[in-house]
């Protein structure tokens, strides 16, 4: 299963009522959304044909999410929540809106995509999913910071290293898709300034010259779960409706055991 299939049964499984994707590129991705949207590429070419209601927005991430209200459109946008969240805007966003499903597929090095995922997580609650593209390089030269090979996926892969190091309270599930691997990234904290206190640490220890020492694990993917699993497994359902009932962070823990299950 490549990305874009991961993706496609992740948007059925979960039936997220938000979306919002860094890296457009063609729009392949951003066509599998039937939601609000929100779409981030500073040369964004899209030849896709779109089905949702998107906010396609020309722009580097660190710009969009630097706006006083990156996430606007999904307040006023033609958002079937739109009404309520109106005459009730609290109740249903809890004060702004929120990102329900993200997909962060931007600028392929490390610091970049870390970023990405702590501006995201920002706007997220702990029921909501972040998938980040091309974590699972299959050698040296697909992960390295100047691209020369015709599949790049950089150095982002670090990402996951940090999460799981700093964010523990994070759940963070290697998935094996094609070709370069995607990360699945349960239990996000908006909270949290751990990521945001310790960055300029993190960027000098990891911000390295090619080439990348990809731990071998990455390379053979040894901890990765099938996507096929991941997407079957019976926690889907909890998970939505959690999101839906807003229920609060105490209701992580018994879903993130289910998950664990499934991931190992």
């Amino acid at each position: 299963m490549d990305r874009h299939g991961f993706l496609r049964q992740l948007h059925r499984v979960y039936k997220p009522r938000t979306y919002l994707e860094i890296g457009v590129n063609d729009g392949r991705s951003l066509a599998l959304s039937r939601v609000p949207s929100v779409a981030v590429d500073p040369a964004f070419r899209v030849v896709t044909d779109i089905s949702c209601d998107v906010h396609l927005v020309k722009a580097t991430s660190d710009d969009f999410f630097a706006r006083k209200d990156p996430l606007i459109h999904l307040r006023n946008g033609r958002n079937p929540f739109r009404a309520l969240a109106r005459r009730d805007p609290v109740n249903l966003f809890g004060g702004d809106p929120k990102l329900e499903l993200s997909f962060i597929d931007g600028m392929h090095l490390f610091e970049y995509a870390l970023r990405d995922f702590m501006n995201v997580e920002k706007h997220s609650r702990w029921s909501s999913v972040i998938v980040l593209d091309d974590m699972l390089p299959r050698d040296v030269d697909e992960a390295a910071r100047d691209r020369h090979t015709k599949f790049w996926a950089g150095d982002v892969y670090k990402v996951a290293t940090v999460l799981r190091r700093y964010r523990p309270d994070l759940l963070v599930v290697d998935v094996d898709t094609e070709p370069t691997g995607v990360v699945a990234i349960f239990g996000a904290n908006p909270e949290s300034t751990v990521l945001k206190d310790a960055y300029d640490k993190i960027i000098e220890e990891y911000v390295v010259p090619d080439p990348q020492d990809v731990p071998e694990e990455v390379l053979v993917r040894k901890n990765a779960v099938r996507p096929e699993a991941l997407l079957g497994a019976g926690f889907w359902p909890a998970l939505a409706r959690a999101r839906n009932l807003r229920r609060s962070r105490s209701a992580f823990a018994p879903l993130r055991r289910q998950i664990e299950a499934v991931s190992g």
